[in-house]
């Protein structure tokens, strides 16, 4: 499956398109698409190493599916709400080195495919989107995991990116015992979905913020 075929292949399923209440903050909506766009078409040697050419649409894919995957509106789960902690400080960091900042990437992505690779989730969403969006997050670390080994042989230390790793385990696994606590309810489910989508843009942002940062980064 190309990548041109997993953005023209994604279309909402009809329970979403008969439901018309609001569902996402539309004031957050299109910043974030907007963001994820400019990601798509950005230099792919962003974080020091050759990204392939459709990194960038991949990483739009993902954030456009996870919107299209909304099967209740927010506004019924209020009471449900909960702060995951999203380890906000990592992300907004000024000394993260590019390194790192794949770490942080790869290990958010490795924890969206994990958590939405369950049976759980196949029986809470639509699997027509769960397939693309799995299929999409393997892409991307796999890009990921090539650029990772690629630093790694330019001398950044295991070390540096232990760290940041660890601590996004620790919020997915919040994630988790929130969702068994709810019994994976419906809504727990939708709440997880915004948090998710939330704790991507921001990660995501990250690598724009250093790139914008550092002129290294823009090269190979």
């Amino acid at each position: 499956m190309s990548s041109e075929n997993l953005g023209s292949n994604v279309k909402p399923y009809p329970a979403q398109q008969s439901q018309q209440h609001p569902h996402f903050p539309m004031a957050l909506l299109f910043p974030l698409l907007a963001a994820l766009v400019m990601t798509s078409y950005s230099p792919v040697g962003s974080l020091g190493c050759d990204l392939p050419q459709n990194h960038g649409l991949l990483s739009r894919n993902t954030l456009v599916l996870l919107h299209q995957m909304r099967r209740i509106s927010p506004f019924l789960c209020l009471k449900d709400r909960r702060d995951f902690r999203f380890p906000q400080e990592m992300v907004e960091g000024s000394q993260l080195q590019k390194a790192q900042v794949m770490s942080v990437l790869h290990e958010m992505l490795q924890q969206i495919f994990s958590l939405f690779h369950t049976e759980r989730s196949s029986a809470a969403w639509n699997t027509t989107l769960l397939d693309h969006l799995h299929t999409g997050l393997h892409r991307q670390l796999e890009h990921l995991e090539t650029c990772l080994v690629q630093v790694m042989r330019e001398g950044e230390s295991a070390g540096a990116i232990r760290s940041p790793a660890l601590t996004l385990r620790r919020y997915f696994q919040g994630i988790r015992v929130y969702l068994k606590e709810k019994k994976y309810s419906d809504c727990a489910w939708e709440v997880v979905r915004m948090e998710i989508m939330k704790s991507l843009f921001l990660s995501t942002n990250m690598q724009e913020r250093l790139r914008s940062k550092d002129g290294d980064l823009g090269s190979s």
